[in-house]
């Protein structure tokens, strides 16, 4: 972790929420003037769309039909990592663009389903803002959580989760239900290995839990709304959070254990302006005095 070079990451499964989560971060930055260095997940994927598709296929042949997005022989770890310990160290990193439809092409010039180039920023950033699938992943190759300050946990539970990814892959990219249950499958062992066990390196984390029956996903004609869930709300430190300034300002929460608040699904927004906005003001107050001080400190050595 560095005081100088903040890092705040974000991790959840596909269909979790983590962009919505990524939009609140960009309003609290643009609310409170702060410049962010942003990383997508995506883009340390270790294959293009139409390679991971041959190499899945390879997998499979050999006997391996779990190969998936969410385990490490798919992902570029090892250089997410070098990306986090390179910003926490000097505040430089390099990424690139996973260009997922034909706006996004249109936006990067390159065709959907590929990367853009690699590039180096070296902007005066604030802090650097990451999510994607491994934010807080360990391995016996890589520990990535060790390298970020904040680190948030965006998860539904199972079946709602499920529920998401049918909806979305069948309307918006057109597959089969056999298909979507098929891809499910898939990923399971790496979601068990790999996804879940984030969830415990995580700082804070935001389950999403519906109170409608969901009881087969694969039968649901529809997602949960937000008036429809409630949102489980984890702290892994609770030691100074004002839960009862929480529990005044979000009407109709309640704590369920002594490190945990309830809260209406509609109200995950306020909730999170709440709860992350005094964070990252002392990730930045932090290192605004530290780079105050270093500044000084030259203005005095050149004095003399």
């Amino acid at each position: 972790m560095s005081v100088r070079y903040p890092i705040i990451s974000v991790t959840g499964s596909s269909g979790a929420g983590t962009t919505s989560v990524k939009r609140t971060f960009e309003q609290i930055f643009r609310r409170e003037g702060i410049n962010a260095c942003y990383i997508e997940g995506d883009a340390f994927h270790r294959y293009d769309r139409d390679e991971m598709r041959r190499v899945m296929e390879q997998e499979s042949a050999c006997g391996n039909p779990h190969f998936s997005h969410f385990g490490p022989a798919a992902n570029l770890l090892e250089e997410l990592e070098e990306v986090f310990r390179s910003y926490s160290a000097r505040g430089v990193a390099r990424t690139r663009h996973y260009v997922h439809d034909h706006a996004e092409a249109e936006l990067y010039g390159a065709a959907p389903g590929s990367f853009t180039e690699w590039k180096s920023i070296q902007s005066h950033s604030d802090l650097l803002f990451y999510e994607g699938l491994h934010g807080a992943a360990v391995t016996d190759k890589v520990n990535i959580a060790r390298h970020a300050d904040l680190k948030i946990g965006v998860v539904p539970v199972i079946n709602l989760e499920w529920i998401q990814k049918i909806h979305r892959d069948r309307g918006d990219r057109g597959y089969t239900m056999e298909a979507v249950v098929d891809t499910i499958l898939r990923r399971m062992p790496d979601y068990t290995r790999y996804i879940c066990p984030q969830f415990t390196e995580t700082d804070i984390n935001f389950q999403r839990v519906p109170t409608v029956d969901t009881s087969n996903p694969f039968t649901a004609r529809w997602i949960p709304t937000a008036d429809e869930s409630m949102v489980i709300i984890r702290f892994a430190r609770p030691g100074g959070i004002d839960f009862p300034y929480l529990l005044s300002m979000i009407h109709d929460s309640f704590m369920s254990r002594a490190n945990s608040i309830v809260i209406p699904g509609a109200k995950l927004d306020i909730a999170m302006q709440l709860i992350l906005t005094p964070f990252i003001l002392q990730l930045v107050e932090r290192r605004k005095r530290l780079t105050q001080g270093r500044k000084f400190d030259e203005r005095a050595h050149e004095t003399f």
